[in-house]
């Protein structure tokens, strides 16, 4: 084997975020293809990817040397920041750098760069590392290009006493600027000062012809475009993954910097300790150890719990052997693994959360079968009640590590973590870091911006790529099922575009794109987190620290994540709480009311489960009419069953039939009823796959739980040797060895579909509590509901229909009467929150409710903006509370102009048909907020005058406006709230399409022949199926929405027509869809209103008397000719009258403007379409 000539020590991957589109498995590949014996992963002030190398580059032979290029703070110049390489010789070496990149990451008043000063290195240490001088780029190589060899000089002494022995002058040579003199300087320098040359090549990218794709890396990162004159260049296309052969080439005169690349990396020996489990330390009394304390902690909580769960101390008495003899068999399990501290850690920050406010699920995951989890209340459910099992959480015969994850409430989770954060110290704690990345979608928009592109184009493009499953697919993919993709790609004009687009996203895709934070890990380290890796933080006030490396390489790394998890319905849970107690008086404890309440299924069984945690979609309600539960562990069931693998394997079926009595319950054994008869003989959950195992073949449940493992992996060895295990354990107690082979035939198929049931019974218990206030306390669930996800309009929309549908009345937005948040009025009432229009914002809200709480209700729009602060209320957000109808009991009524001057909080009657004018009092917004600038100012100044009196005189009118129609009105409240909520603009020609579309869309039924269905178009998407692309139109016409479906042909042909808020008629076959259960719709012809007019329509008939003008109707009537209707004109003077009909050259499109124009001229009496 020949001896290696050269090593990369500077290779910059996608993980240095900024710059660099390395992935690091191709770099590893290139480097053990190369022969090379050791390869550097130096990123830009980070060691993101260091688990993901390390692990690699040893898999493939490559010995991983670990660094950082990095950031050298300049305190006399602090723009001028220089570069120096860092690499780790040791462990020591490793966990110095991890100390100096945290500190640079954390540092108070740190700006963009993570900087590292100078003197951390004396503070931390820096004898296990070697530095490398940053060639051109540190100080030692910018002194000397600028010529100072003295500066140069004494910067390079002051490196080599810092490293003494461990610092090398760098020399590269990749076309940068005055590459050849600052070479010959450095070396020269070298030789001078007796310090070692090295040369380094800085990999940015692994081919010569990714050069542009990381130019518009680059460009993405830093906003530039490729074009851009001005854009700093500091790459050169020969910063690709060079060989052996071409370093030698490149630096044949310098033989010994090459063979110093060599000799560092020999020098480079770290050992990363990866795959053993580092607990943190949890304080105890003193004197007791952490085994001690769990036993006394877990047997005190037991009593407390024994006494909730059965309050008759004979009934106590009696069940309490088999909870001892459970919990003494967990705590010696526990303590045989070595994990009392872990369980010790997760009930201390629970009951913290608990005593202090913040609501706490009942348990997620397997955890729920855990006993002492339950005693020291980390969970809520009994786990001997629903035959939970703690081996399927804990297994004595495999050992891993404990995982809860625990659910809080979303908007107090963060209190938790702080918590933990001062109990252990902030250097022991922190979050975890996420690694967004550049989907198709995404870096089609990224690449497209900085090859500047039109967005529209970009936007069309990205808008193309389909989406399966909530994931875009690929760029390759793409153009395989988007035929257009294709199409835009051959395109005359834009072609070429967009094939460089794509052939630049294509190498940028999937790449890292930035830094993010796990939604809800949590590391607590025994010591400091930066014995482990080091910490990263963003820059900002909000922001948190994370580690640097992710969720899957702490845990190797051996950091213990626990999981805080945000869960919106335990918000919804305690905000209605909240409202229950503010109207009642009474504080409910939902765990104390038990799980057999009859409304509470009852919600359920008619599916009435919008809201309802876990059982929102429509698959599930339909599930759960057919299933109809009436116990908790029917729920339970439901939430285990509903899944691709069981619904269509015919378990959910057997079971429903069973549940109904229509089909024979089968135990196989009377052995097996306690087991199977929570779900009527058909095995459902993984605990049971455990407990007939253990019955019937006499395992272990340790055993059982890799049993059921064994068959999830369906590994043919293992299985053979499973059967004949259980074959012979059934033999053993007496059981027929048939009996055995058909059970484990029957476990074998149902473990692949099995799910865990000590996860589902938790959820039960939210899925139940949910349904038990929709059913009792509907209002303030429902608002507290609403509350939750008020900047989702398409939720609340949801949600709100579901309320009304519910009987629940909702009172419209109002600056006088609404909160923030949704709020129940009383137990059939809620009024809307003013945090839910959008375009208003917290601030500016309690602003507004802050004003009014310190003087009383606002009387008119006037009064409004001289209160409140012009700072955080602006004129975006007094208009969107004009729009959303918050001004409507302070506003004029139609046909009234003057202010009032009073304001009394109700709306205007409408008894005279007038109704609030929201035109006006938009289009007097303006004058309004100079009135109350003006009056601001003139109370700063000292009057010499009594003006009260006078100034009510001058009190300013609202601006003269024609009023909105019915459909304005409700665009504009739409624009505002998102949906349609005072009513809906269908109505408005709703008698009209009556004529020809006999059934709204709640009547629709199946048909042989086509059927005229009309609504307005809500919404859009589109999926790819097997006979191409297809569209689906939400119709809606405020009876119900109804999804069509468009094939592409039709699609392409009538694009135009299809209108978000616009009127869409259509004529399809309805029939009825066994997959969905209802109607499914195939559109054949798609119209607008104005084509509908005229298919169905006879004529325009016109009505016009004596005085009328025949050149203003040939006027009005020329712009939507030639069109399909005649028109005939009914003329009428004071001797005759008779009806003309119009020539040929007449006809009309009946458009909506034709018919607005002929009603302002002739009012809309005179003016009717007539239908056949």
């Amino acid at each position: 084997m020949t001896a290696p000539r050269f090593v990369h020590l500077r290779l910059h991957s996608e993980y240095s975020i900024t710059d660099g589109i390395v992935r690091i498995g191709d770099a590893v590949k290139r480097a053990a293809a190369d022969g090379m014996p050791a390869l550097a992963l130096t990123d830009l002030a980070n060691l993101f990817g260091l688990v993901k190398f390390y692990t690699g580059a040893r898999g493939k032979g490559v010995k991983p040397i670990a660094g950082a290029d990095v950031w050298i703070a300049s305190p006399d110049s602090p723009d001028d920041a220089h570069r120096l390489l860092l690499l780790a010789r040791n462990k020591a070496g490793y966990l110095q750098l991890c100390d100096l990149l945290t500190r640079a990451y954390l540092v108070e008043g740190r700006r963009d760069r993570a900087e590292i000063r100078r003197e951390w290195f004396r503070e931390v240490g820096c004898d296990g590392l070697i530095a490398l001088s940053g060639a051109h780029l540190g100080d030692v190589g910018e002194a000397l290009g600028n010529g100072n060899a003295a500066l140069a000089a004494e910067r390079a002494r002051a490196w080599a006493a810092l490293f003494p022995d461990a610092f090398y002058l760098e020399v590269q040579r990749y076309g940068q600027p005055q590459q050849e003199a600052l070479v010959q300087a450095t070396a020269d320098l070298a030789g001078e000062l007796g310090i070692p040359l090295v040369a380094t090549h800085p990999i940015q990218f692994l081919k010569r012809d990714d050069f542009r794709a990381h130019e518009a890396r680059v460009c993405i990162a830093e906003g530039y475009v490729l074009g851009d004159t001005r854009r700093p260049r500091p790459y050169t296309e020969e910063q690709y993954f060079k060989s052996q052969a071409e370093m030698a080439e490149l630096f044949a005169d310098l033989p010994e910097a090459l063979e110093n690349s060599v000799e560092i990396a020999k020098r480079c020996n770290i050992e990363l300790t990866l795959g053993k489990n580092f607990l943190p330390l949890f304080p105890t009394p003193d004197g007791m150890s952490l085994d001690d304390f769990l036993v006394q902690e877990a047997k005190a909580g037991l009593e407390k719990r024994l006494v909730e769960l059965y309050p008759d101390p004979a009934e106590r008495e009696r069940r309490r052997p088999e909870y001892d003899e459970r919990l003494v068999f967990e705590c010696n399990t526990i303590i045989q693994m070595g994990f009392p501290g872990y369980f010790l850690i997760v009930a201390d920050f629970i009951n913290w959360a608990k005593e202090n406010g913040v609501p706490v699920g009942p348990g997620r995951g397997s955890g729920a079968g855990s006993l002492v989890a339950y005693s020291l209340r980390i969970t809520d459910l009994d786990p001997l009640a629903y035959a939970l099992l703690f081996e399927r959480f804990l297994n004595p015969e495999r050992v891993s590590m404990p995982d809860f994850d625990v659910d809080f409430c979303q908007d107090n989770r963060w209190r938790v973590i702080e918590y933990v954060r001062q109990r252990y110290g902030a250097q022991a704690v922190s979050q975890i870091a996420t690694f967004g990345t550049m989907s198709s979608k995404a870096v089609v928009r990224d690449v497209g911006r900085v090859l500047d592109l039109p967005y529209s184009l970009c936007d069309r493009i990205s808008k193309l790529i389909p989406v399966v499953q909530n994931k875009p697919v690929s760029l390759d993919e793409a153009l395989e099922q988007e035929p257009a993709l294709k199409e835009l790609m051959a395109d005359d004009r834009d072609g070429e575009s967009v094939q460089e687009l794509f052939d630049l996203a294509r190498r940028l895709e999937d790449l890292t794109r930035n830094v993010g934070m796990h939604a809800g890990g949590v590391l607590i380290a025994p010591g400091k987190i930066t014995d482990f890796c080091p910490i990263y933080q963003a820059t900002g006030a909000d922001a948190s620290p994370v580690s640097q490396f992710d969720k899957d390489d702490v845990e190797k790394a051996g950091l213990v994540k626990f999981d805080f998890l945000g869960l919106r319905n335990l918000t919804i849970i305690e905000l209605a709480l909240d409202y229950i107690e503010r109207l009642t008086g009474e504080r409910l404890d939902l765990m104390s009311l038990g799980f057999g309440d009859p409304a509470a299924y009852q919600i359920l069984k008619d599916a009435n489960t919008t809201a309802i945690f876990q059982v929102e979609s429509d698959g599930m309600k339909k599930l759960l009419k057919k299933l109809a539960p009436d116990r908790f562990e029917d729920i339970i069931a439901v939430l285990a069953l509903y899944r691709p693998g069981p619904l269509g394997s015919g378990m959910v079926d057997d079971f429903i039939l069973r549940k109904k009595g229509q089909q024979k319950i089968d135990y196989f054994h009377p052995d097996l009823t306690a087991c199977l008869s929570p779900t009527y003989g058909v095995i459902v959950y993984q605990e049971q796959v455990m407990q007939i195992s253990q019955i019937i073949g006499g395992y272990t449940l340790g055993g059982a739980d890799m049993l059921r493992r064994a068959m999830g992996k369906k590994k043919p060895e293992e299985m053979a040797k499973h059967r004949e295990t259980i074959a012979a354990g059934a033999k053993e107690k007496g059981y027929d060895p048939a009996l055995a082979e058909q059970l484990f035939d029957l476990m074998t198929k149902f473990a692949e579909y099995g799910f865990n049931k000590s996860h589902t019974a938790a959820y039960a218990v939210v899925t139940y509590h949910t349904a038990w206030l929709k059913a009792h306390h509907c209002a303030a669930f429902m608002a507290a509901t609403l509350s939750s996800d008020m900047d989702n309009t398409d939720t609340v929309k949801i949600f709100y229909e579901d309320t009304v549908a519910n009987r629940i009345a909702m009172l419209g937005p109002d600056v006088n009467a609404s909160a923030y948040r949704f709020e129940p009025v009383d137990r059939k009432t809620i009024r809307y929150g003013l945090g839910a229009v959008k375009g208003t914002g917290q601030q500016a809200v309690e602003c507004i409710l802050a004003a009014r709480e310190k003087d009383g209700p606002f009387k008119d729009l006037f009064d409004f903006c001289r209160r409140v602060d012009k700072r955080m209320v602006n004129r975006r957000t007094i208009e969107a509370l004009v729009r959303a109808g918050a001004f409507d009991s302070l506003a004029p009524s139609t046909g009234s102009g003057q202010a009032p001057s009073t304001g009394s909080g109700q709306a205007p009657s409408t008894g005279s048909g007038q109704v609030p004018d929201r035109h006006k009092l938009l289009a007097s917004v303006g004058i309004a907020m100079d009135f109350a600038e003006q009056a601001e100012r003139n109370a700063m100044q000292v009057s010499l005058f009594d003006v009260g009196p006078a100034a009510e005189e001058h009190a300013p009118q609202y601006v003269e406006v024609k009023p909105w129609d019915e459909k304005e009105r409700l665009m504009q409240e739409k624009q505002a709230l998102g949906f349609f909520f005072s009513g809906h603009p269908y109505n408005a020609c709703k008698k009209e399409l009556s004529r020809f579309v006999r059934r709204s869309l709640a009547q629709l039924e199946p048909a042989k022949e086509l059927t005229a269905i009309a609504g307005i178009v809500v919404g859009v998407r589109t999926q790819m199926t097997r006979r191409g692309k297809m569209l689906f139109v939400q119709l809606d016409d405020g009876t119900a929405m109804v999804e069509v479906s468009v094939f592409n042909e039709l699609f392409e042909a009538e694009r135009s027509k299809i209108v978000t808020d616009e009127v869409l008629v259509v004529e399809g076959k309805v029939s009825y869809d066994d997959f969905s259960g209802g109607n499914r719709v195939v559109a054949d012809r798609l119209m607008t209103l104005g084509e509908a007019r005229a298919r169905f329509a006879k004529h325009l008939l016109i009505r016009m008397n004596g005085g009328a003008d025949a050149r203003r109707l040939k006027a009005l009537l020329a712009p939507f000719g030639p069109g399909p209707a005649s028109v005939r004109v009914r003329y009428r003077n004071a001797d005759a009258e008779c009806e003309l009909l119009l020539g040929d050259a007449a006809r009309v499109r009946l458009d909506d403007a034709l018919i607005a124009g002929l009603h302002e001229w002739l009012t809309p009496d005179n003016v009717e379409i007539v239908y056949q």
